[in-house]
């Protein structure tokens, strides 16, 4: 997720960067937004109002997707570490007049222990119908929106739990004080169009899930919606079909991927799109009759051949950005959710999220606590990005990072123990890009990417601990950095400059 509205990215830029500002240092809340700064279309060039490829579905290989699934140590409440999903099989209906969504969903699940019931994530304004497993009907009980199977399950065996539910969907209070977003999950326009954003939960408000970021799942995905609206969601499109009943749109994502980075946006789309120079097709969703420049969000074909030189393959068969009604921006898998704000589709905002491909997609937390993982190497690349297309100079935006670092660590606690009610707040961006940064200065820059490559191979398609990163940096550098570490990320006080000397 990019920092937008409320530090927007712009810590660097409401110090003395840009406001001239003397030593007084702005409160995070007083952080305004800068004006985005356009960046040329891809050389390409974008065919406009074309009509999307369809790609032909694939049988789903559910070994991709066992994982070891946990408690999350700070938001304990959300997902069950008894459940391994495999597989998410939803076919949703919005009727946008009534605000109805009626879905089905049949979920392929590995019991992670054993144990004599299990539970998902379910909103609990959604009522649910039948429940069978395994073919079975079984017993099941609502506790808010703890939805709780009364069967009993042993380890590593494999299980299809099938269920009908609908309702009037309810997004999620958020556990943040940022003021671009205060609640997460299925939105509703006045105009009756959706769009969803569930960082760090949330996905419970429209399907039933194990919504913790170390249970990764593939999914099929089909939505009906009436003519001329589309569904958009995650991977691949593998039908788009219009007759009097309205649209049907059907998606296909062939990786796994944590329910905070699934997307569900529903409206009068327009698709266009370009290719990036190793022929990757880059699609974009925008509202149809959008009159806001797309320079910004265009750019990102040309974008993702820019973090290629130094994250390596753009990691996923497919990629799509889709722009909502949001106020933020969220780097769901391999289709891009943005909000319609002129800062929020710019190149830079455009660029953190295409870097999370990387850096949060192909390689997530296991545990809300590492959050700071994603963020911090993505934030020190959208630095590079900036510096490196005219948009702010580096040295700057790191002189003015390292200023107000001290007050992010008052105010939200160390990047590796915050606040948990204050999720998403700048120090998971700036404290831990800061501390990569003094990392990449001691490396130089071929051996710090060739390390950050290195770490994204070695966990291709897994939810990682600090633990395990911080292991794989010391293994790959030779150098010992637990205090380094320890210095950035759970640390109370700013640590000097320099890797040996934090």
């Amino acid at each position: 997720m990019s920092l937008t509205a409320r530090t927007g990215l712009t810590l660097v830029l409401s110090l003395a960067v840009l406001t001239g500002c003397s030593g007084e240092v702005a409160a995070p809340d007083a952080l305004t937004t800068p004006a985005p700064t356009a960046a040329a279309p891809a050389s390409d060039g974008v065919a406009r109002a074309s009509t999307p490829p369809l790609t032909d579905p694939v049988e789903q290989d559910l070994d991709l997707a066992v994982s070891e699934p946990r408690e999350d140590s700070v938001y304990p409440d959300v997902g069950d570490p008894r459940v391994d999903a495999l597989h998410y099989d939803l076919d949703l209906t919005w009727e946008p007049g009534r605000e109805r969504l009626t879905g089905s969903a049949v979920i392929t699940f590995r019991a992670a222990r054993t144990a004599p019931r299990f539970q998902l994530d379910l909103g609990a304004p959604l009522a649910v119908g039948q429940l069978t497993l395994d073919g079975e009907p079984v017993r099941f009980t609502r506790r808010g929106k703890d939805l709780v199977v009364q069967a009993p399950i042993t380890a590593d065996d494999r299980h299809e739990l099938a269920l009908d539910y609908a309702g009037t969907p309810e997004p999620a209070p958020a556990p943040t004080t940022r003021s671009d977003f205060s609640t997460t999950g299925f939105t509703v326009t006045d105009t009756g169009e959706v769009w969803t954003m569930q960082e760090p939960y949330g996905a419970y408000t429209w399907y039933p899930v194990n919504d913790q970021p170390s249970d990764k799942a593939l999914y099929d995905v089909t939505v009906h919606a009436p003519a001329p609206w589309t569904g958009i969601s995650n991977g691949a499109l593998t039908e788009l079909t219009t007759d009097e009943d309205g649209t049907t749109t059907s998606w296909q994502l062939v990786e796994p991927a944590s329910s905070y980075l699934i997307t569900l946006a529903i409206g009068d789309y327009a698709h266009a799109s370009n290719t990036t120079e190793d022929g990757l097709r880059v699609d974009y969703w925008t509202p149809r009759g959008m009159v806001r420049r797309l320079e910004g969000i265009q750019s990102a074909a040309a974008t993702v051949d820019w973090v290629e030189d130094r994250l390596g393959a753009y990691p996923f068969d497919t990629l799509g950005l889709v722009v909502t009604a949001s106020q933020s921006a969220m780097e769901t898998q391999t289709m891009v959710t943005l909000g319609d704000t002129d800062y929020v589709m710019s190149p830079q905002v455009v660029a953190h999220e295409l870097v999370h491909q990387w850096y949060g997609d192909q390689v997530s937390p296991s545990d809300w606590r590492d959050v700071w993982l994603n963020e911090g190497m993505t934030m020190l690349l959208q630095w590079t990005y900036e510096d490196e297309h005219d948009i702010r100079r580096l040295r700057e935006t790191l002189d003015a990072a390292r200023a107000i670092d001290q007050q992010l660590r008052d105010d939200y606690g160390p990047p590796g123990a915050y606040d948990p009610r204050q999720f998403g707040g700048s120090n998971i961006y700036y404290t831990p890009a800061l501390m990569w940064n003094e990392l990449r200065v001691e490396l130089g820059d071929e051996e710090f990417y060739r390390v950050a490559r290195s770490w994204l191979a070695a966990h291709d398609n897994t939810s990682v601990s600090r633990e395990q990163a911080y292991d794989h940096w010391e293994s790959e550098t030779g150098l010992e950095l637990s205090e380094f570490f320890d210095a950035w990320i759970v640390g109370r006080t700013t640590p000097g400059p320099g890797v040996r000397a934090s």
